[in-house]
């Protein structure tokens, strides 16, 4: 077996950008899915890549909205009793990290993660024909009262304090920009320094095609089983069909199915709960659009201009990975969209449901796995993974040949947890 073979599990927007970097480092990248890349979580965001994604929900703000959320009654967040009462360890680190000193450390590890991202989402549309897709006139932060924009002094804030590129603008200066959203904003932050793209399924699918014209092997298919060759001393996968493969070095970007897989495959226990959200896709009355994402702070929705018509991505549901639909969020989403933007028709037979992976920092794990050389871990994005997975793929990278990183790798250290 060569030396210079890596298998990643996942075909999201992560794993894919880790198979194109560390081709382009000489590896020899063979990448499994179960299904087709970008068909899972990586299929239903709402497309943005931004700086703004760097403030995690678990912020010092979480504690003054604690009393409101726990009600479990808002557009923004809903959660399972029981699966919290099941997690509680999780549910106590996450506060626990919403103290000032932890928020610090995670903005500046987030920003430099997504600011590696944004170039190199750039340099990858280009090379895999895709970048038509990209917008980079920014989005918009909607505030429905003056009070709610004068709540959101900590993210303005923070984002002064990293740079960002920002314009405040009153009703009219919003109507200006975007004339077809109805008068209901007296206040938005224009959020200017933010790429966007109008299907991130089909970027997911462009980096692949990328990735297989390079020489880059694809195989869709179920690992059941992850373990070392006592004779060769290489990981060796099984497929559930019965089929091994082997490789030297092994990356598991399995977004929120990491956990199970690593608990069942190699007994690792991993601190992830998980962010499940919706969306659905919604064509314009009279003509109306958008020429940008916006989101509607007090809606507690995304809605964006994909090539599928307009999406409209809800908040959180925090429960089990696979538990049954609840659409009470995008019921209510859709009801606050409707209020700020003349919608029509539902476009899809049903919602989309995906779960973003969150560990107790809102930081991802990269980098090789403690006790188990050679498996490497790139996973946790919880909903920010297409702003993040190219710099991951950086980083890993770096790291996997031992370099100087582009950017710090102890805050995304996989020993903190595991």
């Amino acid at each position: 077996m060569k030396k210079n073979t890596v298998a990643i599990l996942g075909a999201g927007i992560v794993g894919v950008s880790c198979a194109l970097e560390l081709q382009r480092r000489g590896f020899e990248v063979t990448l499994f899915d179960r299904s087709e890349p970008g068909r899972e979580t990586s299929y239903g965001n709402a497309g943005v890549i931004a700086r703004s994604s760097l403030m995690p929900f678990n912020n010092p703000g979480l504690w003054s909205a604690l009393p409101k959320l726990l009600k479990n009654t808002s557009a923004s967040f809903r959660y399972d009793p029981v699966f919290l009462a099941k997690n509680l360890h999780w549910a106590v680190r996450f506060l626990a990290n919403a103290r000032s000193s932890v928020f610090r450390e995670t903005t500046a590890a987030l920003d430099a993660l997504i600011r590696l991202s944004t170039a190199e989402h750039q340099r990858l549309l280009v090379e895999a024909g895709a970048a038509h897709r990209l917008r980079t006139n920014g989005w918009l932060f909607l505030y429905r009262s003056e009070q709610a924009f004068a709540g959101s002094r900590l993210s303005r804030e923070t984002f002064d304090r990293f740079g960002l590129a920002t314009q405040v603008l009153n009703a009219k200066a919003l109507s200006d920009l975007e004339p077809h959203l109805k008068p209901l904003f007296p206040r938005a932050l224009w959020i200017q320094d933010t790429a966007s793209v109008d299907s991130p399924g089909r970027v997911v699918e462009a980096y692949v095609g990328l990735f297989v014209s390079r020489g880059g092997q694809l195989r869709q298919a179920s690992i059941g089983g992850l373990g070392r060759s006592g004779a060769t001393g290489a990981w060796q996968l099984h497929e559930e069909n019965g089929a091994v493969h082997e490789a030297s070095k092994v990356v598991l970007a399995l977004g929120p199915w990491t956990r199970e897989f690593a608990q069942k495959a190699l007994g690792i226990s991993v601190p992830m709960a998980f962010e499940r959200g919706y969306h659905m896709h919604y064509s314009a009355a009279r003509n109306a659009t958008l020429g940008r994402p916006v989101y509607d702070t007090g809606g507690a929705y995304v809605l964006s201009p994909m090539e599928q018509g307009l999406r409209l991505s809800t908040g959180v549901q925090l429960t089990q990975r696979d538990a049954p639909r609840n659409l009470a969020q995008l019921d209510l989403a859709e009801r606050s969209a409707r209020e700020a933007f003349p919608l029509e028709s539902r476009l899809d037979p049903e919602a989309w449901l995906g779960s973003r992976p969150t560990l107790p920092d809102s930081r991802p794990i990269v980098g090789e796995c403690p006790r188990h050389p050679g498996l490497w871990l790139a996973f946790g994005h919880q909903h920010i993974g297409f702003s993040t997975g190219p710099g991951t793929a950086r980083l890993l990278g770096s790291l996997m040949l031992g370099e100087q990183c582009e950017i710090d790798p102890l805050p995304f250290a996989p020993g903190r947890f595991l």
